[in-house]
């Protein structure tokens, strides 16, 4: 792991994989790479123009790519569904899924199915997306899952009681709590696929701070100049290039020896090279896991049928 670059990914000839938020950032970055190695990319983004775009570019930047975009709005349900039927349509298998794509610390708003956005959008969206995608990775060996968490997820552990921050919303918690789903979704996905005899790997990974649209977004959408222009700053000053914000993702993907439930971040928290990541204890928990999954199945009336215990 000492010094992993992108030159250490292993050929990805004949694998697909679906990277979402891949019009931008991490995401694209990753899936850049990844195309680069022979991997076929679908490009799941919300919004069409820059999807397109997202794959004008890849075609541009790499000969011979196999790239596709496919409109997926991690904010409804019914695109999340309309998403993986067309997918199951196209293929019969998936070797990779990055769940990549998310928002941050946005003021308070409603997915189209009613649920506070960052829950929505960040976790429950994935969740509804994996368990549809899990007849495709199931039969597909050695299938990885990867979800991007954050080291803000040391902000909050989750409120079970609370889970759509209906008691009080402060935009930095939700996030916090909303980057704990992810854990605990990889986490408790793990001991099942586990006991389902599975060799599917789902592991989660964080950019540390990368230079992305991400901080500036939420500035942006409510109008707040001076916050996104330091934001910018500080992205500019500090941050490491998304290139190498993507690179605990790649290695989590790609890989030899990753393990179900590791956690990858930069070396140095913020960056640095793809190194085992610290988490919070209260992500490692299995009573919180499994009331999670129960909810998360209840609100987005997703079953992981072929892992039922």
């Amino acid at each position: 792991m000492p010094g992993w670059t992108t030159t250490d990914i292993p050929d990805q000839s004949g694998r697909t994989a679906v990277v979402t938020g891949a019009n931008s950032g991490i995401g694209y970055v990753a899936a850049r790479e990844l195309a680069r190695r022979g991997a076929r990319v679908v490009l799941a983004c919300r919004s069409e123009a820059r999807g397109r775009e997202a794959e004008d570019r890849l075609r541009r930047e790499v000969p011979d790519v196999q790239a596709v975009f496919r409109p997926l709005d991690l904010a409804d349900l019914g695109s999340v569904r309309e998403f993986a039927t067309a997918y199951g349509r196209e293929h019969a298998s998936l070797d990779l899924l990055v769940n990549n794509a998310g928002v941050m610390a946005l003021p308070y708003g409603r997915t189209a199915d009613g649920f506070e956005t960052q829950f929505g959008v960040n976790h429950l969206g994935h969740f509804a997306l994996t368990g549809l995608l899990l007849p495709q990775l199931t039969r597909t060996p050695g299938a990885r899952i990867i979800s991007l968490s954050s080291g803000f997820h040391v902000l909050g552990d989750i409120d079970l009681a609370d889970l759509n921050s209906a008691r009080g919303y402060r935009r930095w918690i939700a996030y916090g709590r909303s980057k704990t789903a992810n854990l605990l979704f990889v986490h408790e996905l793990s001991r099942r696929l586990a006991a389902a005899g599975s060799d599917i790997v789902t592991a989660a990974a964080h950019p540390g701070y990368a230079d992305t649209n991400l901080q500036t977004a939420a500035a942006k959408q409510e109008g707040r100049r001076l916050t996104e222009r330091m934001m910018a700053l500080g992205n500019a000053a500090l941050a490491q290039p998304a290139a190498s914000g993507a690179l605990p993702t790649l290695y989590a993907a790609t890989a030899p020896g990753v393990r179900p439930d590791d956690f990858i971040g930069p070396k140095f928290g913020w960056r640095g090279a793809p190194a085992p990541s610290w988490r919070a204890k209260w992500t490692l928990d299995d009573m919180s896991g499994e009331a999670l999954w129960a909810a998360s199945e209840k609100f987005t009336s997703v079953a992981y049928e072929a892992l039922a215990r």
